[in-house]
């Protein structure tokens, strides 16, 4: 990394660490010790921000996003979206970092690649899904757990399952939160490849480099264009953001995180 546009580059980031396993290459960890990597408001407002940095980044042809140890991200810290519920300018910061979040891997035009493995959930699952080539080993647990919390699947839920997967895969596991398998997220088309644990940051690596030693104008501009399948369905997006928000006010959502803390079944109904 240059002085410039290196370390201090990213610097301040505090639950993100950066990684130059290759030339062209930048490693992006996601970090949250002995939490499972869950995404607290901190690494929430990361994952909103890092990808207009990698944009800006001359050294960096494409970008990795995996999780530190044997997770990619357990979902959203507990406190975080306790503050969500509590309090009106708590959830609508966090509202505009999920759309951010959404947004800005979509428009950056560095590709991206994502390795999962362990627990793949929350605002970490999110990125994973949007990545341009996404990666997890056959026994990576994916999970979209909206509507077991209380709310409306949204962020990423609405805008890309439906495509990568079809409605009727996408309405089942985001209507049930049942989880799924890497092996059978790559049958069904959610993700673009499988790879064993012990191959996962290798196979990563290999694409990654192979992105970046190839044309980047070509590259940035194909996933530009192919993501306008993304852009075409921000209205149901922005729908699901809002109707998400919306259900963090209710009751639903505070039975939801209750029975999460406690470790217990919800009592919807």
């Amino acid at each position: 990394m240059t002085a410039r546009n290196g370390a201090d580059r990213y610097a301040r980031y505090e639950r993100l660490k950066f990684e130059r396993p290759a030339p062209g290459v930048l490693r992006i960890v996601m970090s949250n010790p002995g939490k499972l990597n869950a995404a607290d408001a901190t690494m929430h407002r990361e994952l909103a921000e890092i990808w207009r940095d990698v944009d800006a980044d001359p050294d960096t042809r494409c970008a990795i996003l995996t999780g530190e140890g044997t997770a990619f991200s357990a979902g959203g810290d507990f406190e975080m979206i306790q503050g969500i519920v509590d309090d009106f300018e708590v959830r609508s910061s966090a509202m505009r970092e999920a759309r951010d979040i959404v947004m800005n891997i979509i428009d950056c035009q560095t590709p991206v690649i994502s390795a999962m493995r362990g627990v793949a959930v929350g605002a970490g699952l999110v990125c994973g899904l949007l990545a341009d080539v996404s990666i997890a080993t056959p026994d990576c647990r994916i999970i979209d757990g909206h509507t077991r919390l209380g709310v409306a699947a949204g962020d990423h839920a609405a805008i890309v399952w439906p495509l990568l997967c079809g409605m009727a895969k996408a309405k089942y596991y985001l209507l049930t939160c049942d989880p799924l398998n890497g092996a059978e997220a790559e049958r069904i088309g959610l993700i673009s490849l499988v790879a064993e644990d012990a191959d996962l940051d290798a196979k990563a690596l290999e694409v990654a480099t192979k992105l970046a030693n190839g044309a980047p104008r070509a590259i940035a501009w194909t996933k530009h264009a192919l993501n306008h399948w993304l852009r075409s369905a921000g209205p149901a997006f922005d729908a699901s953001l809002a109707l998400e928000f919306l259900a963090f006010t209710g009751p639903e959502a505070a039975e939801g995180l209750a029975s999460h803390r406690e470790k217990r079944k919800p009592r919807f109904v």
